[in-house]
């Protein structure tokens, strides 16, 4: 098979893995624990290998050598809903993570959070993994990227850990910002809004002139289908939406008031093509869409990632 090789763990819904595949890697196996999000990726690709499971009992040393080891592994014990308790929190991942680099020396790891992890108390944290990395053979780095400047219609700050192999580090460099603003939620969502016909979907449209808050997904412990906490349901209120919960359909002809958005709606806001599916009900399904890692921001990270890899072919070529 062409292209680069990638191991991805906590897959959840696929963000992250659509848009490394659409940046030339393809997945030898993906891990996930959600059962939901675990259907989701078979749904929609069915070729792709999933493993149901804890990542804490996968064996990878089976994949030595592949060129991408990724994931988005669990934001909350570094976000301020899940008290950044860090290491502390039963579900950091991170060890994992690291002890799969070690099993698989892949060329490149990748590995994304929420913002939080970036704050001053987890410094001597993030050193950590950096020398652990290190250790092993790589140089890596920690940035801050943002969603809407890779034409995500969303905030969405998220943390990026990309490390390569020592010989790689000098053709690796971060993406660039798209040089086209992301389209406001109004011009976004227009046509999902107006698929019923309703009469309010133009000044709707006029209305929701902004890009959207960052959707939370929560967790299956915690909260339910809605947009988020106070402050970003009040953002979504001078949108002209109702965050307080997901409607299972557009708004009909004669509706008035705040519309409230459908799980599709929301997964449109994240950068998924409207053709990939989530598997569940309304719930199950938003929790995997507001979790997920945006396709678009994950390929541009991909591309980096995969040109590092590319020059790093070529100088071999050259060598040889």
């Amino acid at each position: 098979m062409s292209g680069w090789s990638s191991i991805e763990i906590c897959a959840g819904a696929g963000g992250q893995a659509l848009g490394l595949e659409q940046t030339g890697f393809h997945h030898v196996r993906l891990v996930e624990i959600d059962p939901d999000a675990c259907q989701t990726l078979r749904l929609n690709r069915p070729l792709w290998t999933v493993t149901a499971g804890d990542v804490r009992q996968f064996d990878a040393t089976a994949f030595r050598g592949v060129d991408l080891l990724a994931g988005g592994v669990p934001c909350p014990p570094f976000s301020v809903a899940g008290r950044q308790l860090g290491p502390e929190d039963e579900r950091d991942l991170f060890p994992e993570a690291l002890r799969l680099v070690e099993e698989t020396a892949p060329r490149a790891v990748l590995l994304e959070n929420v913002r939080g992890i970036l704050d001053a108390r987890f410094a001597e944290y993030r050193a950590g993994l950096l020398a652990t990395l290190g250790k092993m053979g790589y140089v890596g780095g920690w940035k801050l990227l943002n969603a809407s400047d890779y034409g995500v219609p969303q905030l969405r700050p998220r943390a990026i850990l990309v490390a390569v192999q020592a010989e790689l580090s000098d053709s690796f460099s971060w993406p660039d910002k798209v040089s086209v603003p992301p389209p406001s939620v109004g011009k976004c969502l227009h046509d999902l809004m107006a698929e019923r016909e309703w009469r309010g979907a133009d000044a709707w449209r006029e209305q929701a002139a902004g890009i959207a808050p960052t959707l939370v997904g929560g967790s299956k412990k915690h909260g339910g289908p809605d947009l988020g906490p106070t402050r970003a349901k009040r953002q979504w209120a001078a949108l002209g939406v109702d965050g307080n919960g997901l409607a299972d359909a557009a708004p009909p002809p004669e509706f008035t008031g705040m519309p409230r958005l459908t799980a599709r709606m929301t997964a449109r806001l994240q950068g998924f093509p409207d053709s990939w599916l989530f598997y569940g009900r309304k719930t199950a399904a938003y929790r995997q869409i507001g979790n997920a890692f945006p396709p678009p921001m994950a390929a541009a990270v991909g591309a980096q990632i995969a040109e590092c890899l590319r020059i790093a072919a070529g100088r071999k070529v050259r060598i040889a």
